[in-house]
């Protein structure tokens, strides 16, 4: 079994982030927050990230097959992004790297300002698509840490 810290397990370096001022700017005028892959166990990053960013006036979306049918803490969930009603700011993913290209698709249909890859996740030729489609692309970065240093929280 590898190590879990073995230096062969970072993701590979992201082709292009942006700046953290355009992180700034994008994150002060974004207010939905689609969570793919939002979990229901508060130990977990993305339940704890999704509680801060609650907790600093953003509406979440929780994106996960598993809480669709009774929600993330008495908010409506949905099986996946295609079935969101109406428009989110970002689409904040918490999957493997692996899987961001079959959601490609559906992020293009729903046309997001941003695409956010949490901290641990680079796939460039999924940013590539998303960027040539229009949407801003951040990866391998924590929205929670960057609203904390960019924002304040």
């Amino acid at each position: 079994m590898a190590d879990s810290c073995d230096i062969g397990n970072r993701p590979s370096d992201p082709d292009f982030n942006p700046s953290d001022d355009e992180i700034a700017s994008l994150l002060k005028s974004s207010a939905t927050i689609a969570i793919v892959g939002l979990s229901d166990k508060p130990h977990r990053d993305s339940f704890i990230v999704a509680q801060y960013l609650t907790n600093h006036g953003y509406e979440i979306v929780p994106v996960n097959p598993a809480l669709a049918e009774r929600g993330w803490l008495d908010i409506k969930a949905y099986p996946d992004i295609a079935s969101i009603p109406g428009d989110v700011d970002v689409i904040d993913l918490f999957r493997r790297a692996d899987s961001i290209m079959e959601l490609v698709p559906a992020m293009i249909s729903k046309k997001p300002k941003a695409v956010w890859l949490q901290l641990g996740i680079v796939n460039n030729e999924a940013a590539s698509l998303l960027r040539y489609a229009g949407i801003t692309v951040i990866q391998n970065k924590c929205v929670k840490i960057e609203h904390s240093l960019l924002i304040g929280g």
